[in-house]
Parts: C-alpha cells; sequence; structure tokens
C-alpha cells in the first residue's frame, strides 16, 4: 500500500483539527481528507482506506455509517457520551467504537495506525493469492507442455520429413504449391527451435534446482557443526 489516505467526517473542525494535529507526531502518517456529514453521500472507496467518524445529527449519522458501509472500509467511531457510544456498539458492529474521554487521541491514532496497517498486510496477502495462481496457472500449462513434448515433437518430424520429400520432386508442384509447402517447413523449422529452446530451459532448471539444493544441504551441514 502507498501512503494511506484516512477520510474523517465530522460537523466539527476541531475534530478533524485535533485529529491531523496529534498525528504530526507520528513516523508514519497519512494523508486526510474530511467532510461534513451532510456530504457523505455516493463515497468512493478507492479515494480512502480508513474512516474516521466524529460528532454529527442522530439522523445524518446513521446516513454517513450506513454509507461507509456500503464502501466496505473500516471505519471507527468516535462517540463523546457513554451511553452513546454503547448505542453505537450495539448498532453498528463493524465499526470500531471509541468513547471521547481523555487520552482519546492517544487511542485513536493507535487503533487507527493499526488498522491500516492490517489493511496494508491484507492487502499484500491479496497481491500475494494473486500472483500465486498466475503461477500456478503458468505451472499446470509448463507441466502439458513438458507432457506433450514429445508427441509434439514426433508430430513435427513428420510434417517436416514429408515437406522436405515435396520439396525433392521438382516440376510436380505449381510454383505457388512449392511455396504454400516452402512456408510449411520454414514454420515447422521455427516450432523445431522453439522446441529446442524449451528442453534448453529444462535443462538449465534442472540444473539450477540441483545447484541450490547441494547449497542448502552445505549450508545445513556447516550449521549443524557449528552448533
Amino acid at each position: 500500500m502507498e501512503q494511506p489516505t484516512v477520510l474523517i467526517v465530522s460537523d466539527d473542525a476541531e475534530f478533524s483539527r485535533a485529529i491531523t494535529g496529534r498525528w504530526q507526531s507520528e513516523r508514519n502518517v497519512p494523508g486526510f481528507t474530511s467532510m461534513t456529514g451532510d456530504l457523505c453521500q455516493g463515497l468512493d472507496a478507492d479515494e480512502f482506506d480508513l474512516a474516521i467518524v466524529g460528532t454529527a445529527p442522530a439522523a445524518a449519522l446513521v446516513q454517513v455509517l450506513t454509507a461507509l458501509e456500503s464502501a466496505g472500509k473500516p471505519v471507527v467511531l468516535v462517540c463523546g457520551a457513554q451511553h452513546s457510544a454503547q448505542s453505537m456498539r450495539e448498532a453498528q458492529s463493524r465499526a470500531a467504537v471509541l468513547h471521547q474521554r481523555e487520552g482519546w487521541l492517544d487511542a485513536l491514532v493507535l487503533v487507527a495506525s493499526e488498522t491500516l496497517r492490517r489493511c496494508d498486510a491484507l492487502a499484500r496477502v491479496r497481491d500475494l493469492e494473486a500472483e500465486n495462481a498466475l503461477l500456478q496457472r503458468q505451472s499446470t500449462l509448463g507441466l502439458y507442455m513438458l507432457e506433450m513434448r514429445h508427441s509434439l515433437n514426433n508430430a513435427l518430424t513428420s510434417v517436416l520429413g514429408n515437406s522436405e520429400l515435396l520439396l525433392l520432386e521438382p516440376g510436380t508442384f505449381s510454383a505457388s504449391i512449392r511455396s504454400q509447402i516452402e512456408t510449411i517447413r520454414n514454420m515447422g523449422l521455427r516450432m523445431h527451435e522453439v522446441l529446442q529452446r524449451f528442453s534448453s530451459l529444462e535443462k538449465e532448471l534442472k540444473v539450477t534446482e540441483t545447484q541450490e539444493h547441494r547449497e542448502s544441504g552445505m549450508k545445513a551441514r556447516s550449521a549443524g557443526a557449528s552448533q
């Protein structure tokens, strides 16, 4: 994840200033976007990574939380009264609810920072899973090529052999047909080169794998001897 963005939703400008000011003392400072509750409609989920919701009228607060829930991003709700915090915990199970009491800014930055780190870790996991799925598909294709290589070579040998025999019979075919046969032969030779390169790559990979196993064994023996 690049620099994360925190969306602050509140009708109190001081609320946003307090949060951004407190966060400046941290090592990692995200980008900030602030808006009032009446503007928190039609949110673009790609524009922020975490939302912090502060003071807003009750009706507007419900709309804000509903819009944020549809965005699917984590939400930290800061409540000014204990009974309000409790009711919000019951109504908004997906949001982290924080009571605005002494030390709330420190607690908020800690919770929000950990949430952003978790989001970053989850994003990395999803990227790794996508890369792993791609590698698995490529591995399946590679295994199939290995299994079919001999069959393809046999078929290609037949194509090349017959095209060469046809070209050894001058005057049997017209110039246009001979040109087509030559094209078949040339394309067959090109396919043969590709298969040869494939075989070379397979040998190179086996050599590399053997060398890595040998080096791993040497390191293991060295580690065992040093203990």
